[in-house]
């Protein structure tokens, strides 16, 4: 690959580990087809899961998911982990969302002016981000998918490539269905399923990432703390896992450009 044919790609996530499940095996082809890649993480995870006592404290939980996210991308392949510093705004609803230093409170030119100014500062061909749904509606993934996309937006027509990582509806029911099946209790009621995840015919872009799964799964396994040993996720068979995680679904915004402007480029990698 030439110098000129490689692409600069900034991915702008909510938490440490949002770029796993969802794009982690298309980062790892990305980085050994010889692009550049750089992942920005708006908030760090204060308030996840502790999977095990051992592994942190709800006042160090931030500083050991930073170091998860550095180990993760450090097999993925990505050199540039940055951090925008901001809070984990926790689920809808919560008290974390009132919280002054959160994501979700923190005031919107300051946070559009950080993204704006990582884009000045690499300017990439690409950048991904959560798509409108935040996946399962996280305050978090919304709120940096509107900011991501407001500053792109207000590009004009010398503007990145935008995509948003999906989940379609139909996964998580596939998901789910193979829980029950096997006697694993979901994570949320099924009767919610029609409230999370993307439409499936709102894609635009479905990649098969089957040689990249190991390394997506070898990534995945270093946020140690958001993975419960004993939760649903762990139960499945790992065939299933690794068949479930082996396509990643995206949606190529439109742009204000002319035709040439949406080459979809991760059709073409």
């Amino acid at each position: 690959m030439t110098q000129e044919s490689k692409l600069k790609v900034v991915c702008f996530f909510a938490h440490p580990d949002d770029e796993a499940f969802g794009s982690g095996g298309t980062l790892a082809e990305l980085v050994r087809k010889g692009h550049q890649v750089a992942n920005v993480c708006a908030t760090n995870g204060d308030v996840g899961e502790i999977s095990d006592p051992s592994l942190a404290t709800p006042e160090n939980l931030w500083k050991i998911r930073q170091g998860e996210l550095r180990a993760a991308m450090q097999i993925t392949g990505v050199p540039d982990v940055r951090f925008l510093g901001y809070r984990d705004s926790g689920m809808d609803g919560t008290d974390d969302n009132k919280n002054p230093t959160s994501l979700f409170q923190a005031d919107v030119s300051k946070v559009q002016t950080q993204i704006a100014g990582i884009i000045d500062e690499l300017q990439p061909d690409m950048v991904i981000t959560h798509d409108p749904t935040g996946g399962y509606g996280h305050p978090d993934h919304v709120t940096v998918n509107q900011h991501v996309t407001s500053v792109i937006d207000s590009m004009g027509t010398n503007r990145p490539h935008l995509y948003y990582v999906c989940f379609p509806k139909s996964n998580f029911r596939k998901l789910w269905q193979q829980m029950t099946e096997t006697g694993i209790t979901p994570p949320f009621a099924k009767d919610l399923l029609d409230e999370i995840g993307s439409p499936d015919d709102y894609m635009t872009t479905v990649r098969d990432v089957t040689d990249y799964v190991q390394i997506k799964k070898a990534s995945l396994a270093c946020h140690q703390t958001q993975l419960d040993p004993k939760g649903p996720f762990s139960a499945l068979a790992p065939e299933f896992m690794s068949e479930w995680m082996a396509t990643e679904y995206f949606y190529l915004t439109p742009s204000h450009d002319d035709g040439n402007h949406q080459k979809d480029y991760l059709t073409s990698l």
